[in-house]
């Protein structure tokens, strides 16, 4: 049967009880039965039948019972008698069922309210009220059945609805007066007090009916869900009145915290899941009430993340300002920026998703963070302007941070909304592409010397490379410093641009190829040098291992003498670096100068054909880096 929060419905038979009971004696000592005064000839011991009265039965809380036998009068006063007949012949009998009927009334009406008391009824009264409710109901349902007879004055006598007028009196009087009285503590208000005693309450009752309570009604009548609508409306109300005033922050958030996380936590306990439809109650607080209440606290939580960022970002700068350091980890230079933000983050969002009981709702709170990320590059752009002693180790240090923001925009995408997510990640490569340009600048100046030598005459000679060699490996001790992740990265980056280097000073054309013997020289050099790059790069941590491929599949070019081979060789390129352009294999082919013009033009007409039919890039971002003219 479904139930509704405005009434529940009893639905069983009632039993017609017998009138006549067999108790103890008086003195509570039963005497043996006799026959002629002796005792009976079988020896055992029969109690005296004993005819209760009314009035005892509703002593004995016995109140179905006592219902029963007032239905039954009522019955015989009514049932085959005109009213008027039993008003002018039997008034004194009706005025004495209208009597006791009221007593039986009070005191059903009296076992329900002390339903859910801590002194409470015992169980069989309560179920007896019950029962008597539910034969009331019978009765009035009968006699408006009766077409040819007049119903006495008290019919009907709607007893249910008492009885949920009475639940629902109760439940008030609960909440409003709870058995234990709210005792303000420690930094909580009044507010706050107020309502942690009314969800105590609220908790102890409901775990009250499921466990005691609900033993007592049909399982048909779902006593639980109509206590449980009792409660959340009586709660409800309670907390509008409260949302009404405005609030102070704290009070802001606690009430949030109760109306989604706290409530839903204690309809969630084990002992009630099952036992009350939740779905059905919806939330403790209208969405007017509960839209200023979610602003307010939001906008706090940004305003809090703002100010937090903005003095974390302060606190790196004077330091940077003072010329200090930051500090060391295991030889790595770190800061503390990037992990006091995230852990920041983290935290207001994921307390926000619980706060306000929607994960969308609370990404809002990082809607600031790509201006938050603005202001730590244009930190970082003024390290690198100024240039000072310890602007390398802020930078290396920076490095770290910027990982570790990228790690968390990333891996925990809840944390914000998409074009939050996105905007800053665009920020914090551009970040990442200046801070290793500043780092390898000074790289770049000291090699040039060995840069000029590449693709001259010079070049072919095995010690000027192994000069360059050298050059790069001290350059790689001065850049260590950065977690090694982050080094890894830097030291990947030098070596893309190393070769970016190698490929434009060889594309330059300074020495000509102009017979196979010169071409073969070049292919077994540049293969050396490739390989000779690879081993340093990947000795100093790099991951990068595709620079290598790009040298050797250059190398094949210039080693191939027949033109199908060549186009075959150029087309495997210009599929695998998308980058690659007519004007690089131009200049490629060039330096075999033993290439006519015919043939160079055949071979780019073949990268062009690839370029129409590639699908997908498989690598690129290198030949973009590469100069020609």
């Amino acid at each position: 049967m479904r139930t509704e929060t405005d009434g529940f419905s009893l639905n069983f038979l009632p039993q017609r009880f017998h009138l006549w009971r067999t108790p103890r004696a008086p003195d509570g000592v039963n005497k043996p039965s006799t026959t002629d005064g002796l005792p009976s000839p079988s020896g055992e011991e029969r109690p005296p039948t004993v005819i209760l009265t009314y009035e005892q039965i509703l002593e004995a809380k016995h109140l179905c019972e006592a219902g029963q036998l007032l239905i039954d009068r009522e019955e015989r006063l009514f049932g085959e008698i005109k009213e008027s007949e039993a008003l002018t012949h039997h008034k004194e009998e009706v005025s004495k069922l209208a009597a006791d009927r009221s007593a039986l009334e009070g005191l059903v009406l009296q076992t329900l309210r002390l339903s859910l008391g801590l002194e409470g009824v015992g169980s069989k009264a309560l179920t007896s009220a019950v029962k008597a409710v539910q034969q009331e109901e019978d009765q009035d349902r009968q006699w408006r059945d009766r077409r040819d007879r007049t119903a006495p004055a008290w019919r009907p006598c709607g007893w249910k609805n008492l009885h949920d007028a009475t639940l629902r009196s109760l439940v008030e009087d609960r909440m409003d007066n709870p058995s234990t009285p709210p005792a303000v503590q420690a930094g909580q208000s009044s507010i706050q007090a107020d309502v942690c005693v009314m969800g105590r309450q609220l908790k102890e009752d409901l775990l009250h009916v499921v466990n005691v309570v609900r033993s007592c009604y049909p399982p048909e009548s779902g006593i639980c869900d109509f206590y449980t609508g009792l409660f959340h409306q009586t709660f409800s109300a309670r907390l509008r009145k409260i949302a009404d005033f405005g609030l102070e922050d704290k009070d802001c958030t606690f009430l949030l915290r109760w109306v989604n996380e706290h409530y839903p936590q204690i309809l969630q306990k084990p002992e009630l899941v099952g036992a009350i439809d939740v779905e059905a109650l919806g939330k403790l607080l209208p969405e007017e009430l509960l839209k200023p209440l979610e602003d307010q606290y939001l906008s706090k939580q940004q305003e809090e993340l703002t100010t937090y960022i903005g003095r974390v970002l302060e606190e790196a700068k004077q330091q940077w300002n003072k010329g200090e350091e930051p500090t060391r980890e295991d030889g790595c230079f770190v800061s503390p920026v990037s992990y006091d933000i995230i852990q920041l983050v983290n935290g207001k969002v994921t307390s926000a998703e619980k706060v306000v009981g929607d994960l969308q709702k609370a990404q809002a709170i990082t809607c600031q963070l790509t201006n938050l990320m603005q202001r730590f590059k244009i930190f970082q752009n003024d390290v690198m302007k100024q240039n000072k002693a310890n602007t390398r180790p802020v930078m290396k240090a920076n490095l770290g941070c910027i990982e570790q923001f990228r790690d968390v925009l990333s891996k925990k995408t809840h944390l914000f909304t998409e074009d939050v997510r996105k905007s800053c990640l665009d920020v914090l490569t551009d970040m990442k592409q200046s801070a290793h340009t500043y780092l390898l600048k000074p790289v770049h100046e000291v090699l040039k010397p060995q840069y000029r030598k590449l693709g001259t005459n010079d070049w072919l000679n095995k010690h000027l490379f192994e000069e360059l060699l050298a050059g790069i490996e001290k350059e790689l001790q001065d850049l260590q410093g950065s977690m090694e992740s982050c080094h890894q990265e830097l030291v990947g980056q030098l070596y893309k641009e190393v070769t970016a280097e190698y490929v434009t000073r060889l594309l330059k054309g300074q020495v000509k190829l102009k017979d196979r013997e010169k071409q073969l020289k070049a292919y077994v050099t540049v293969k050396d040098n490739a390989e000779s790059l690879h081993d340093l790069f990947l000795k100093m941590g790099s991951q990068e291992v595709w620079f290598k491929d790009i040298l050797t599949k250059i190398a094949e070019v210039l080693k191939l003498q027949d033109l199908s081979a060549i186009k075959i060789q150029v087309a495997s390129l210009g599929t695998e670096y998308p980058d690659l352009s007519e004007k690089h294999i131009s200049a490629l082919l060039k330096l075999k100068t033993n290439l006519s013009k015919a043939d160079r033009k055949a071979v780019k007409d073949v990268l062009s054909d690839t370029r129409g039919q590639q699908s997908a890039p498989v690598k690129g971002g290198f030949f973009s880096d590469v100069r020609v003219k």
